[in-house]
């Protein structure tokens, strides 16, 4: 007898696939593969098109396709291709999901966190992306709420809520534990109505380009003059502060831009913008509080 018109018993098909009795009878019943013919003493018996089928089961068994989908791709009504593409992009998502748990595990173990932080932690990084940009994306809303915003205020605005579409495919514990650093820190109310006061102040305060001059002077003199300890109330200093601010302003005008320096050298703040590029994959940029904090005495000294 050939191969094509052997008949196999159970205890032989299970021999000759790997596969238990109990599988096979298993299956049979739910309909995947049912017996070929009969035997006189009504044993089950399979033909090498069975045999066939019990093999392409336990493949799509092991990659993890369920039976209803098994009994689907066998009745023709879906195709191989099509399951195959569906599981993939499940296990995509499965993979993600675990490499995000590990890199949670990795920052408690690292944070040493307690067990409400450690509930907090895992329930913010379970987040969709959508979820976690509604956050931000709240954030910001409410603090240009009832605010006529001109282009920068847009500009600002948009930076402000440039979050990555996902946390990466493997995230390092520090992208996890910047997320809960910001998470925790646009909902602190105390820093929404400071950073809403920096909003305010602005809104009648210089354009994007002027403030981003005026940040590069802060930052090239005021960090010469620190990197030599020259002292912001020393008369080098003040020569410094002229290459800074317009050395024609009056006291006035000095002590309105002093505090409005005061106002923007906010270390809260700065350090959302970091967070920020933590998230996005970027390296954060160096602190600007030290140089604006030279200005700001240098302003009070040579007022």
């Amino acid at each position: 007898m050939s191969d094509s018109t052997e008949l196999y018993t159970i205890g032989r098909l299970a021999r000759r696939t790997g596969l238990s009795v109990h599988t096979i009878r298993f299956w049979s019943d739910s309909g995947l593969v049912p017996p070929t013919e009969r035997s006189a003493g009504g044993y089950r018996l399979y033909d090498a098109t069975a045999v066939a089928r019990f093999d392409l089961v336990r493949t799509l068994r092991e990659l993890g396709i369920g039976l209803e989908t098994v009994q689907e791709i066998l009745a023709r009504q879906v195709t191989v291709a099509e399951v195959a593409q569906t599981h993939a992009r499940a296990l995509d998502a499965e993979i993600r999901t675990l490499k995000l748990r590990r890199a949670v595990l990795r920052t408690i173990a690292q944070r040493g966190s307690t067990t409400e932080e450690t509930l907090i932690m895992h329930k913010l990084a379970q987040l969709s992306a959508r979820e976690r940009q509604q956050i931000i994306d709240d954030f910001v809303d409410g603090l240009f709420a009832g605010i006529d915003l001109d282009d920068d205020a847009l500009v600002v605005a948009g930076w402000m809520r440039e979050l990555p579409a996902e946390l990466p495919d493997d995230p390092t514990p520090g992208q996890v534990d910047a997320w809960v650093e910001l998470a925790e820190l646009v909902g602190d109310g105390k820093f929404q109505q400071r950073l809403r006061r920096i909003v305010l102040s602005g809104s009648s305060g210089p354009r994007v380009d002027a403030g981003f001059d005026l940040r590069r002077r802060v930052l090239e003199q005021a960090g010469r003059a620190l990197t030599g300890k020259i002292a912001p109330e020393s008369a080098e200093g003040g020569l410094i502060l002229n290459g800074i601010v317009e050395p024609r302003l009056s006291a006035e005008e000095r002590a309105e831009l002093r505090e409005r320096l005061r106002v923007l050298a906010d270390a809260q703040v700065e350090r959302y913008w970091q967070l920020l590029a933590t998230l996005n994959g970027r390296e954060p940029s160096p602190s600007v509080i030290p140089a604006f904090t030279w200005v700001i005495a240098a302003l009070h000294a040579h007022g």
